[in-house]
């Protein structure tokens, strides 16, 4: 049975009722449609389908399946303005984050993937290392696992949900993708785009469901992708454990900016602003915490602050309205509360935000913090919102030390207009990724692999690793020619015992007395 917990959602997105679940627009408190709550027996029927289907899926071959992800791509490109329609009205994000995130990732990531695949899971030939491997021939191919289940978080319905599906079926899996309950109406909207993109029946399915659904896919597919908190991502581990199947899992974040006395102070300000506040702040490789030098601190958090003051927040109504949608989840907002309460508690000085906007839907306001320290819940835990605490130091040795005292290591930036000095600051920062003079675009880049250290996760999205963790490695050694008779055959003669023992003493002595000479 599952053992990921199962979790008692409150009254708003993702509410659950009986057969059902309620899902909410956190920007207006509306609820805009219901989804079922599947049970473990409806969720293992998809997981059964899909691997019935696998076989002729992977037998299209690269090119068939690229077929399907180009038609696609073309699908979401007619249809963007229904899928920027889904990705606001259930997650209350604003149109810009909805098309600039959700929309570009998943077109640019369809035809990389329609593209590369075949690059990167072709057949690769080994080189013999020595005579033990003379007249083989060595190959290692890539196999798909079967069938994945995808487990996706809320705040990024496309990309971090539909966007993990596409090297997976392009590997040539079946997928079986579990939204979260609180943004579900995506996912579906991915279906029925793949649908009349060709895909083949049961190829994709979306399990829609509340707490343990997750739990029956890890019951049940060959590998695990999972987006969330550390927290559950160390249940689905050691649940896959038990079945030894492998996991991939990206996690939470804090993610430093290191700010150095000779940055560019206007770029860096913009940058801080846009990539703590962007999606509500509601990004796994957000800006969570600033270390800038104590010579530009003040004219660093000046500008910030300034520039913060000016964002517009509310109901997202199309293109350009606001610039800072609403917070997805309930729980999101507790987290802030108390995250800038108790900094304000503990000297930390608000300049602008700081609460919730009162009325409808769920807004927190965009928010500044100076003089904070690591003593504060904001800069050591996982705020997740609209949030910029701002930290003084000394250089940039005390830079890099508060950079990486942290549980986390996910993303990461460093800021100078020397850059050859940044290079060397972000080789110290403990961190899956980091960026110099940029921030979070990182992500983007899909050639490169990305993905955490420490409670961050376990392997990595994009570049060769994110599609060859879909698959089995399958190692395949030819003797093309060779005796009737090899000389380590049974039944053994003490002549050709003794001919070995001296090739052995041969090829590995002589190498152990060349480096003791």
């Amino acid at each position: 049975m599952s053992t990921i917990e199962q979790t008692t959602e409150k009254p708003g997105n993702g509410a659950r009722a009986q057969d059902s679940i309620a899902v909410e627009n956190p920007a207006t408190g509306e609820i805009i449609g219901h989804v079922p709550n599947l049970s473990r027996e409806q969720i293992e029927d998809r997981v059964r389908r899909a691997r019935a289907a696998q076989p002729g899926w992977e037998a299209l071959g690269f090119k068939g399946r690229a077929r399907v992800m180009l038609a696609m791509r073309q699908w979401i490109v007619e249809n963007r303005e229904r899928v920027i329609e889904t990705l606001v009205s259930e997650s209350g994000k604003t149109y810009e984050d909805a098309l600039l995130q959700e929309v570009l990732y998943s077109v640019h990531s369809l035809g990389f993937w329609a593209k590369k695949a075949e690059r990167y899971l072709r057949d690769e030939r080994i080189r013999p290392q020595s005579w033990l491997d003379f007249g083989k021939k060595l190959v290692l191919r890539y196999r798909p696992v079967g069938v994945v289940g995808v487990i996706g978080p809320w705040n990024y319905p496309i990309v971090n949900n539909f966007g993990d599906c596409i090297p997976a079926l392009m590997a040539g899996n079946a997928v079986v993708l579990k939204p979260s309950s609180v943004t579900p109406f995506s996912s579906l909207l991915m279906a029925e785009g793949l649908k009349a993109s060709g895909l083949p029946d049961d190829v994709f399915h979306v399990a829609t469901g509340a707490g343990g659904a997750g739990g029956v896919l890890v019951d049940n597919c060959d590998m695990i992708m999972f987006t969330g908190s550390t927290e559950t991502g160390r249940k689905v581990a050691e649940q896959a454990a038990r079945r030894l199947i492998p996991v991939s899992l990206e996690l939470g974040g804090k993610d430093p900016m290191i700010v150095l006395e000779d940055a560019d102070l206007e770029r860096a300000a913009n940058a801080a602003v846009t990539y703590a506040f962007s999606n509500g702040g509601q990004t796994c490789i957000s800006i969570e915490r600033v270390y800038v030098h104590e010579k530009i601190y003040d004219e660093f958090v000046e500008k910030v602050t300034e520039k913060a003051r000016q964002l517009r927040q509310g109901k997202p109504d199309g293109a350009g309205s606001v610039d800072i949608g609403a917070i997805t989840f309930e729980d999101q907002m507790e987290v802030l509360e108390r995250h800038v309460a108790d900094a304000r508690e503990k000297g930390a000085r608000i300049l602008t935000g700081g609460k919730r906007r009162e009325g409808a839907g769920r807004f927190f306001e965009p928010t500044v913090l100076a003089d904070v320290d690591h003593s504060m819940l904001i800069m050591t835990e996982e705020t997740f919102g609209p949030t910029l605490p701002i930290m003084k130091v000394r250089d940039e040795a005390e830079a890099v030390r508060l950079a990486n005292d942290s549980p986390y290591g996910l993303d990461s930036s460093v800021w100078s207009r020397n850059v050859a000095r940044a290079e060397k600051v972000a080789r110290q920062v403990q961190a899956g990724a980091t960026c110099v003079n940029d921030a979070l675009v990182n992500y983007f880049a899909l050639g490169q692999p990305f993905g955490g250290v420490k409670e961050s996760g376990l392997g990595a999205r994009h570049g060769a690793k994110g599609i060859q963790k879909y698959c089995r490695t399958h190692s395949i050694l030819v003797t093309r020619f060779g005796p009737r008779r090899d000389p380590n055959y049974l039944p053994y003669r003490k002549s050709r015992t003794r001919l070995l023992e001296r090739l052995i003493a041969f090829q590995f002595g002589r190498g152990k007395a060349r480096r003791s000479a």
